[in-house]
């Protein structure tokens, strides 16, 4: 998946997560619960986005740790609006729950591999070195 590619999917998490949101009804609680989601989700893709301009290695890494959490906070408001039984689109939200998940390990994986290549590039720098 390109950079662009998975832009557009966390991007399209959010609109989706958004739509989903605009459907329940008015109640404190409730709104209390999708204001931490909508914000988990937009911010999956915001920073995503931001990621793809990360200015060095580091700053990029960053990025995708926030985004990581982010899609894990995602998840876990869903769950919780599962777990609640708050009425709702029961399809849709079992659909945004794979969907969170799927970018948790994405985004995890990612993570891995650069902090795995980066280790790497350490340990050849020392082997040139000594």
């Amino acid at each position: 998946m390109t950079k662009e590619e998975l832009k557009k999917r966390t991007n399209t998490f959010a609109l989706r997560v958004f739509k989903f949101l605009m459907a329940f009804e008015y109640s404190k609680p409730v709104s209390v619960v999708s204001n931490q989601l909508f914000r988990a989700a937009s911010s999956v893709a915001a920073n995503d986005r931001s990621a793809c301009r990360g200015k060095s290695n580091a700053d990029f890494l960053n990025k995708l740790k926030i985004v990581d959490e982010e899609a894990d906070e995602s998840l876990f408001w869903l769950e919780f609006i599962r777990d609640l039984e708050i009425k709702s689109d029961k399809k849709e939200l079992d659909i945004l729950i794979k969907e969170a998940n799927e970018l948790v390990s994405i985004f995890s994986a990612a993570i891995r591999t650069i902090k795995s290549k980066n280790s790497q590039s350490s340990q050849s720098l020392k082997a040139v070195e000594s």
